[in-house]
């Protein structure tokens, strides 16, 4: 009877046990984020994408929470947060791109590492994050090959520093890339190059990651790699974009100029001419990695001062979308170089987006972009001229009429 009675109490717990992983050698715990019932479930799991929050565990749990931005987060004392239920989409990956599949959040599970991409893990978090990637592996029977980091898939449309859709918009988690810090925490292979720069798919825009994800490692006592010197100053072949990326015009990145005036990326109106020798400091203020700024609504006047600024060539591209406050929607394409120049303050654009069509009584907002139809990197344009994300959308009231915009 006794056995019985055991037996009972164990399967009890195995039944209504918290969803996720058992936690088998891991000190888990479930902080699951507001948005966690409203996401999807995924069609497939065919990698896990490593993230470092760059920034400390307190601020980046909120926000990731907040914005159902992870699956885990591990932090520096080897706790592991499950924030979205792995079964479900999170927005970690963004623009994303690996062998030609693109929106890599839609088929992925995504692990934040509290810290920085350049600095080592806590011996907490290498013993935490090796079993984690241990239990996800042997679930889901998915390769090391397919364990990337996020640096390793992220990438940027055209803007005024890049001519092409290129590799290098983030460098996060890029110490995930090393074979010595692999294998600490249980990876033994990974791609030896990107598929998608040798198709031609993207250019190269940050020759050191390229180098930090694919060339040989610096042995295990070495520490992190070594950037490249002066690694925050702009130089003659340093821009604010090669060190700030897409923060470069955000108001939490300072620059320290050569005569002493301090600005913030947002106050800074003409890049041509930042002097070499500003000292750039990203994330001041920031708690974890901000949303790409060619992944929400551009509003000229307000986050740029125009939109050759802002997107250089990719401002008349057929991707680029521009919401006039008229209330018209117009393509880059369609436009001429005087009447791109002429756009007014208020305007908003997309960069990177297409349109779906447009919701009917036949047609609703899952039967044109699937699963990603709330997802905050989805668009809409309500027929009073209002755009919203997914995240702002609930899907039983959306007017017909409604244009939904998405990343293809």
């Amino acid at each position: 009877m006794f056995r019985i009675r055991a037996l009972l109490i164990l399967l009890t717990l195995i039944l209504f046990s918290p969803p996720g992983l058992r936690a088998q050698g891991l000190d888990i715990e479930s902080r699951y984020s507001p948005l966690n019932r409203r996401r999807s479930p995924r069609g497939s799991t065919e990698y896990i994408i490593l993230h470092t929050t760059e920034g400390g565990g307190r601020g980046s749990l909120e926000k990731l929470r907040r914005f159902g931005e992870a699956h885990y987060m591990v932090d520096t004392n080897g706790k592991v947060y499950r924030i979205i239920e792995r079964h479900r989409i999170a927005t970690h990956a963004g623009r994303s791109m690996w062998n030609g599949r693109t929106n890599l959040d839609n088929v992925s599970i995504g692990i934040e590492v509290v810290g920085f991409h350049d600095k080592p893990m806590t011996s907490a978090q290498i013993r935490a994050l090796r079993e984690l990637l241990r239990q996800l592996k042997a679930i889901y029977r998915i390769p090391d090959n397919r364990i990337l980091p996020h640096s390793m898939v992220a990438y940027g449309t055209p803007n005024r520093w890049h001519r092409a859709p290129h590799r290098g918009r983030k460098r996060c988690g890029m110490l995930m890339a090393r074979e010595d810090v692999r294998s600490q925490i249980g990876l033994h292979d990974k791609p030896r190059f990107d598929p998608d720069v040798r198709a031609g798919r993207l250019v190269v825009a940050d020759d050191y990651l390229e180098r930090t994800l694919f060339g040989p490692s610096a042995p295990a006592a070495a520490g992190a790699p070594a950037a490249p010197a002066a690694d925050n100053v702009i130089a003659r072949n340093r821009s604010a974009w090669d060190i700030a990326r897409e923060q470069y015009n955000a108001p939490t990145t300072v620059y320290e100029f050569p005569d002493g005036r301090v600005q913030r990326g947002n106050e800074i109106t003409n890049w041509n001419i930042m002097p070499p020798g500003t000292i750039v400091r990203v994330g001041a203020g920031a708690t974890v990695e901000q949303q790409s700024e060619s992944e929400r609504v551009i509003l000229l006047g307000r986050d740029t001062p125009s939109a050759r600024e802002f997107a250089g060539p990719a401002a008349l591209d057929e991707k680029t979308v521009y919401f006039l406050p008229t209330g018209e929607v117009v393509r880059g394409s369609e436009l001429t170089e005087a009447q791109l120049d002429s756009l007014v303050e208020g305007t908003g654009m997309l960069v990177g987006y297409v349109s779906g069509g447009i919701i009917s009584a036949r047609r609703r907002a899952f039967d044109i972009v699937g699963p990603r139809w709330n997802l905050a990197t989805t668009f809409y344009r309500l027929p009073d001229g209002t755009v919203r994300s997914g995240e702002q959308i609930n899907e039983r009231n959306i007017p017909l009429g409604t244009e939904v915009f998405f990343q293809p």
